[in-house]
């Protein structure tokens, strides 16, 4: 109890909570755009539950990793090496979860290009499989984010309270924006296959990390922005053709 009193009059400590909310909300949005994808190919009625399921289950995980948080540094010590670079488990981890994110995102392109080919979709028609399997996707993607964004937490503060608060903030902030950003992606069809780019750049981003090629999350934020505001432009001037159409000019 002292030692949280001593935090919360101490104001580096502030920054720090303040950084790592940010941050966490920040690398949240990869997993948000996931999430929306996996769970609008379920029926409506599951959709909503899945979503808040899988995403407290997510912080009822992320909770159960910082309290091992001295064991998760420790992922960073090198186990092999390989083509000149030591390979350590935070490195397998990130490699394993970018072939996921590419091969998922493939699967989805291909799914959205060629929709009559029901064979190659991930997801089981039955409603009680498909619901299964959008949760374990949901946690194993979110187990990758979260080894890696608790040991970025851990270079910017020992504190455990703050990792804490930051976690539970950031995941608030996904549950909030979990099914408006879900319904925006359904309604606009061109958004989905911009979402999907994105995963694909989000995947090979972590493959390229796992391999020893650090790529600055600045720039990958910074290309889907720009992405994301050249879309929201398009959207805008197709709704003002439609108008356009719809008043007889």
């Amino acid at each position: 109890m002292q030692d949280i009193i001593m935090l919360v009059q101490d104001p580096a400590a502030w920054v720090a909570l303040v950084t790592l909310v940010v941050m966490e909300v920040v690398l949240g949005i990869d997993n948000l755009i996931f999430i929306s994808i996996l769970t609008n190919k379920l029926p409506v009625e599951h959709r909503d539950k899945a979503r808040k399921v899988g995403i407290s289950l997510a912080l009822i995980m992320r909770l159960a990793l910082l309290g091992t948080v001295a064991w998760i540094v420790q992922l960073t010590t090198p186990v092999f090496e390989a083509f000149g670079h030591g390979f350590s488990w935070k490195d397998m981890i990130l490699i394993a979860g970018g072939l996921f994110l590419v091969w998922k995102a493939t699967k989805e392109i291909h799914h959205s290009v060629d929709p009559e080919d029901h064979n190659e979709d991930f997801i089981a028609s039955s409603a009680t499989t498909g619901f299964a399997a959008a949760i374990g996707q949901i946690l194993l993607l979110d187990l990758v984010f979260s080894v890696d964004s608790i040991i970025t937490a851990v270079g910017m503060t020992p504190h455990l309270p703050i990792m804490v608060i930051a976690v539970i903030a950031a995941v608030t902030v996904m549950l909030v924006a979990a099914t408006p950003l879900a319904n925006f992606i359904e309604k606009n069809p061109t958004i989905v296959m911009l979402a999907l780019a994105f995963l694909l750049m989000i995947g090979t981003t972590l493959i390229a990390d796992g391999m020893g090629f650090h790529v600055p999350k600045g720039y990958v934020y910074a290309a889907m922005a720009f992405s994301a505001l050249v879309e929201v432009l398009n959207m805008f001037a197709r709704n003002a053709r439609m108008r356009k159409k719809a008043s007889g000019h």
